[in-house]
């Protein structure tokens, strides 16, 4: 069993992670924490890296677990998103092919962010006819075995290096190694499952 968070969009690291493992087990019961990739993904655009940030009503005075977190719906962050994300992969081979999938997303109501990550992981999953099998954990564990990809949530721990491919702007600033998993899909499109499969695995 491999335990590993329910980010937003995930980074192409996590769906690494995905390919290589049966079972997945989601964590869930852990204590929020901030300024990390469970409520942030990062895209390229025509400037170069850009981070896409959903906010949340979150306080530290009262702890919440992930699956508790709200999203802050009184800014229209789904529209400008969505804008951010159309505007840097529309010339990509595949936007327009995925752009129906994806686009509803963006466009309905979700209160939870645990939620919203979830309806965001099986839409990519069902766009890269992924079968992901998974579970949630019902409580914390601090430390478990080798199948222990929780780190990869943390923007501070080391970075995971991916494999090269077409990127819109490489000609421009070069590669951008474990973007969100949308950048992957938008450039590659049904390529992108052999990417994974194929990818390197990963160690820690």
């Amino acid at each position: 069993m491999c335990l590993i968070y329910p980010a937003y969009f995930p980074n192409i690291s996590n769906y690494l992670v995905f390919v290589n493992h049966k079972n997945i087990c989601f964590e869930i019961q852990d204590s929020y924490q901030k300024q990390t990739f469970r409520n942030r993904c990062y895209i390229y655009t025509a400037n170069g890296k850009l981070g896409l940030h959903i906010p949340i009503n979150f306080t530290q005075h009262k702890r919440q677990m992930t699956k508790e977190v709200l999203i802050d719906n009184s800014v229209s962050w789904k529209k400008n998103h969505w804008k951010s994300i159309e505007s840097a992969y529309k010339t990509s081979p595949f936007f327009e092919f995925y752009e129906d999938d994806i686009k509803p997303l963006f466009e309905k109501y979700h209160k939870f962010l645990l939620d919203y990550n979830l309806e965001c992981i099986e839409k990519i999953n069902s766009c890269l006819e992924l079968d992901l099998n998974y579970k949630f954990t019902t409580e914390y564990e601090k430390k478990i075995n080798d199948n222990d990809f929780r780190f990869l949530v943390d923007k501070s721990k080391k970075k995971i290096e991916t494999s090269p491919y077409i990127q819109v702007f490489k000609i421009k600033y070069g590669y951008l190694s474990n973007l969100s998993i949308l950048d992957l899909l938008f450039n590659l499109g049904p390529e992108s499952t052999s990417y994974l499969i194929n990818h390197p695995k990963i160690l820690h």
